[in-house]
């Protein structure tokens, strides 16, 4: 995809279909999940290759994507933290700690994003 836009989505080749955010816009990637109590699903940052959990409310699992959407890290992020950029990362998907255990994202996953319409 060339240009991605803010919307909803489908994010596929875990071990279920996960409803995704898409936030590609500044305004949107820098907003993130700040001011919420949790999220259905995942958001993807894209482009983004760091995150930080400053003001959040919840700790979140954090997964660095290559260009392709091959995983290349997970990590959990308490609420405080600034994550390290990845230097080959260029989407970060977050969800609330714990959700991608139990999708089964682990590193060198290939993903598969439909954005709605």
């Amino acid at each position: 995809m060339a240009r991605w836009k803010n919307g909803p989505g489908t994010l596929h080749g875990a071990q279920v279909g996960i409803p995704l955010e898409i936030a590609a816009s500044y305004r949107a990637r820098a907003r993130g999940l700040l001011g919420r109590d949790g999220i259905e699903g995942a958001l993807l940052l894209t482009p983004a290759s760091g995150v930080h959990t400053f003001r959040m409310r919840f700790a979140i699992d954090v997964a660095y994507l290559s260009r392709d959407f091959t995983v290349l890290a997970v990590r959990t992020m308490r609420p405080g933290r600034l994550g390290r950029p990845r230097l080959r990362a260029r989407h970060v998907l977050e969800a609330e700690a714990g959700a991608m255990a139990r999708w089964g994202l682990r590193p060198g996953l290939r993903l598969d994003v439909e954005p709605a319409g």
